[in-house]
């Protein structure tokens, strides 16, 4: 029995009632195994994820970067799921915590009751972070007198490149600049406007990897040029030259109409995005499908409440995942979701729940998020940085050392796999 609210109740982020609607960039990361989220997608591939699979059938042009057209992508998990014939989707919000086996994966939107059920099984006040997405706009609004197509260093899927760049010379880039941090932004507490007296926000912070790009703009004025508008790697067709900073635009659905400011995820005024974003040379005419916004994120404090295997440390038939857990990023959640869901299964049949290898992704997710101490804990992407240093000689260059941190990986999870009861 799956129980998804909307479109009964909706959220502040979402506009429909499909399963796995995404809202904020529709990019997975990573293709190649040397990097960390394409080490993740292939450790799913191995374990037989569904969403993987249905994100892989939708993806759309984006270099080495698996990007799914958003709407195509929930489309075909609603179609798998509701179709299944032994899933019962059922359209209404749960509000208390079940009785019985069941996992919480209601994400970082979830709703009040249901926060204020999980406040008082846990104990003390979830952790909150405010999180932050791009705008999108049409292509045929994009002028490509300026703008042009291209990926950086030539990769990519399609010859003429997977992304549109929008150059900048230094004066145009610094009076965006500028402009950025004088725009007027929304304040959070209007984020909060669903939250019932008795559940209250914590420390109003943003994620490192969703920052807003007019946070970013003031810690500096060549931040946003060394960040998400960096140039290297590409060059004007049109002057020949490389230019001060870019903006590059990734394809958003599978027509290929619609594209994304890649890193602007933003809380500026929708007056404010509309003026400034068309400072950038090639959207001067741009027409907004979507402005970008901010929504409230949820996540438990995992290593207090949480076995490793995602089970909850007080009531072992209850388990969790996804970003309430505090593992972020699409593939993450994906990932967590999977385990959660075999871990149940094999509770159900009187089998031990799997533990994963730390040497794996997803292990070391799971031990991260289930061991962090309390003043670093904070939501945490798949990277290399949280598996278990390599034995033997010292390995330099970042992408030797992810081709041996995943080859160790999936020799490790193909030896588990082995030796697991089914």
């Amino acid at each position: 029995m799956l129980y998804e609210m909307r479109p009964e109740r909706m959220t502040g982020a979402h506009i429909g009632g499909l399963l796995a609607e995404l809202v904020c960039s529709n990019s997975m990361g990573a293709k190649t195994v040397d990097r960390a989220s394409g080490l993740l997608k292939e450790e799913l591939r191995r374990m037989g994820s569904l969403l993987l699979a249905c994100a892989e059938s939708t993806a759309v042009s984006a270099g080495n970067a698996l990007a799914v057209d958003r709407n195509g992508f929930a489309q075909e998990v609603t179609k798998s799921i509701e179709s299944h014939p032994r899933i019962v989707v059922r359209r209404e919000e749960v509000q208390q915590i079940p009785d019985g086996l069941c996992i919480i994966a209601s994400g970082p939107l979830t709703s009040v009751s249901l926060s204020a059920a999980l406040k008082q099984y846990l104990g003390e006040e979830h952790l909150f972070f405010y999180d932050a997405v791009a705008p999108i706009v049409e292509l045929e609004s994009i002028d490509f007198s300026i703008a042009y197509r291209g990926s950086r260093y030539g990769k990519g899927d399609q010859p003429e490149g997977d992304y549109i760049n929008c150059p900048m010379n230094q004066a145009e880039y610094e009076q965006f600049v500028e402009a950025l941090i004088a725009a007027e932004r929304i304040g959070l507490k209007e984020f909060e406007a669903d939250l019932d007296e008795g559940v209250t926000a914590g420390p109003q912070e943003f994620f490192e990897g969703c920052l807003p790009i007019e946070i970013m703009a003031r810690r500096g004025k060549t931040a946003l040029a060394f960040g998400p508008m960096r140039p290297v790697g590409l060059r004007n067709p049109h002057t020949g030259s490389k230019a001060y900073a870019v903006v590059q635009l990734r394809q958003d659905n599978l027509a290929a109409t619609l594209y994304n400011l890649v890193g602007f995820q933003t809380n500026l005024t929708y007056a404010e995005q509309k003026k400034v974003f068309r400072m950038i040379p090639g959207l001067q005419n741009a027409e907004f499908i979507r402005y970008g916004q901010m929504h409230r994120n949820t996540y438990i404090y995992s290593p207090e409440h949480l076995e490793v295997t995602l089970q909850a440390k007080k009531r072992m038939d209850l388990l969790f995942a996804g970003q309430i857990t505090g593992v972020e990023g699409y593939l993450g959640n994906i990932a967590t979701g999977l385990l959660a869901g075999i871990n149940a299964s094999r509770l159900r049949l009187g089998l031990d729940p799997l533990i994963l290898p730390r040497e794996t992704m997803l292990g070391a997710l799971c031990h991260y998020i289930t061991s962090a101490n309390r003043k670093d804990f904070q939501p945490m992407k798949a990277n290399m940085g949280i598996l278990p240093k390599l034995d033997g000689e010292r390995v330099y260059g970042k992408r030797e050392r992810g081709k041996k941190y995943a080859e160790r990986a999936l020799r490790v999870l193909e030896d588990y796999q082995k030796g697991i009861i089914l």
